[in-house]
């Protein structure tokens, strides 16, 4: 590095999405908003609800990029967020420290922080979990981290393998966490309803008692049969 960077770089004037649109996403099935966008737009498998019985919210991204055993850029989100803001902290996925806790769990409910998500680790579980903040993260570790700095708020930050940058929608619920891009929002609310539609088809059938889908027997119709039968 040609020199030590400032302890906190706030970015703001960021885009910020239409809550009409927002508000669609609430309540909507992590899998089906996977499947609207092709498959992918979850956070890694590990990124996971400390509370699987408060895990669904939507909002748009608060970004946060907080340097390895630092909690600066976590708090300097905090003090950006906006009622409704879902705050992403990209952590480099760094486990020897937490980069959140109870207290600023605390603290961002009463602010009105819809969700926290991080790559990193928390701690204080019960504390966190009775504030009533959905949460989400990589694991727990009691360590403490440093409030020195540096970290950067409100730029693209990556975790979880998945892109993310502010006012980008964010979406959760106990199976994980979904990203869906702020420019492909209308059509990604499109694509869920056509989701939505073909999965009550779906259900009915298995209701009914199919016990096979559609699409999979065309493939199976479709196979090459290697035949290993012996004669005799």
């Amino acid at each position: 590095m040609l020199g030590n960077p400032p302890i906190l770089t706030i970015h703001r004037g960021h885009r910020r999405p239409d809550p009409a649109l927002v508000a669609q996403f609430r309540g909507a099935q992590t899998s089906h908003l996977a499947d609207a966008m092709e498959g992918r737009g979850a956070l890694d498998y590990r990124i996971k609800p400390l509370d699987p019985g408060n895990a669904v919210f939507a909002g748009p991204a608060l970004t946060a990029f907080a340097y390895p055993a630092d909690i600066a850029a976590m708090f300097g989100a905090l003090h950006e967020a906006q009622a409704g803001d879902v705050i992403v902290c990209a952590n480099d996925a760094f486990t020897k420290t937490a980069v959140f806790g109870d207290l600023a769990a605390g603290l961002m409910k009463n602010k009105g922080v819809a969700a926290f998500v991080t790559d990193g680790l928390a701690r204080d579980k019960a504390g966190i979990i009775a504030t009533g903040l959905p949460v989400f993260c990589a694991g727990i570790q009691p360590n403490s981290p440093a409030l020195n700095g540096p970290g950067v708020v409100g730029a693209p930050v990556t975790l979880g393998d998945v892109h993310v940058r502010p006012g980008d929608v964010i979406v959760g619920d106990a199976d994980g966490v979904v990203v869906v891009p702020y420019e492909h929002l209308e059509l990604i609310l499109d694509r869920l309803r056509q989701v939505r539609e073909a999965e009550a088809r779906t259900e009915k059938l298995v209701r009914e008692g199919a016990i096979m889908l559609p699409n999979p027997m065309r493939a199976i119709a479709e196979a090459t049969i290697v035949d290993h039968t012996q004669a005799g």
